[in-house]
């Protein structure tokens, strides 16, 4: 780049009187210091935005994770999320309530980017004989 400006400062200096010159020279020096600016400035935004995205995509798309115990009647279900996975939360008391349970308690940590909720309740005999197949209500989770 600096090649590209002494060679226009060469074929310019035929006609233009040194101090000329040196103006010019000037101007442009600005003129590439306020791109440079507004590049830098272009440069922190996009970075801001890809932080922010990664950061919503690191909270948002967690796989949710289950936990279950049964002993005898009773059942505790120990479910992990992302913070904006209160749906599979809501999801999950409907199909035990659905499935013949009462539910005994529900409560719920968060612990930086993820929620960990605890759900117990007491299942009937019907419940409890019925192997029950999560994969069917959560499609994508994993085993």
């Amino acid at each position: 780049m600096l090649t590209n400006v002494s060679v226009s400062f060469e074929s310019l200096q035929e006609g233009i009187s040194r101090p000329d010159q040196i103006g010019e020279a000037t101007d442009y020096i600005k003129n590439l210091q306020i791109k440079l600016e507004k590049m830098k400035e272009k440069k922190d935004n996009l970075t801001d935005i890809e932080r922010s995205r990664n950061a919503s995509m690191n909270m948002g798309l967690k796989s949710p994770q289950f936990k279950i115990q049964q002993m005898g009647s009773a059942l505790e279900v120990v479910l992990v999320t992302g913070m904006d996975c209160q749906f599979i939360f809501n999801k999950t008391i409907r199909i035990l309530q659905e499935e013949g349970s009462d539910i005994v308690n529900a409560s719920y940590t968060v612990v930086e980017n993820a929620v960990f909720h605890t759900i117990h309740c007491q299942v009937s005999n019907k419940f409890s004989t019925k192997p029950l197949n999560w994969c069917n209500f959560f499609p994508n989770l994993s085993k």
